[in-house]
């Protein structure tokens, strides 16, 4: 396998996001609060609009095999869409999205935030690796789901 590349997508990635995004939703549907159903139906529009706020990937062999953005809501710097491709992963292509996305937040002390499905402790391990904490707070993976994801923070405001 070739070398891997880092990059941030611009709105005219829109079509690497979605090929990466799909295939994330149907590799691991349970790490995701949407569904590969209902993304399919995403339009070049709506693939655009996601591209307004970070995303990074990481490309090997000419294709998408890892990604991650992210999002400030309420003050949090939220990750989101977290994936790496099943053959690409243990190279630390997870690492190098979060430090690419975060890294800096982190740094100035920002809060920072992920969901993790407690049905996947490869993943939390490897978010507790990172410096994630688990909060405690638990919602359901999307509307109707059995399935709960909790909240983890990287540097939490104090409390009081």
């Amino acid at each position: 396998m070739g070398e891997s590349t880092l990059r941030r997508l611009t709105s005219d990635d829109w079509t690497v996001l979605s090929d990466v995004r799909l295939r994330a939703l149907a590799d691991s549907p349970d790490a995701f609060g949407s569904t590969l159903e209902r993304e399919q139906t995403f339009g070049e529009k709506e693939w655009r609009r996601r591209l307004v706020r970070p995303v990074w990937i990481v490309e090997a062999d000419g294709r998408g095999v890892a990604m991650a953005g992210a999002f400030s809501n309420e003050g949090v710097l939220q990750v989101w869409g977290m994936w790496t491709d099943p053959a690409h992963r243990g190279r630390g292509h997870a690492r190098a999205l979060l430090d690419a996305l975060v890294g800096e937040a982190v740094r100035e002390g920002r809060v920072v935030g992920l969901h993790v499905n407690l049905a996947n402790p490869g993943a939390r391990a490897f978010y507790e690796s990172y410096g994630f904490v688990g909060t405690g707070e638990l919602e359901p993976l999307r509307p109707g789901s059995d399935q709960r994801i909790e909240l983890m923070l990287i540097n939490p405001k104090p409390v009081g």
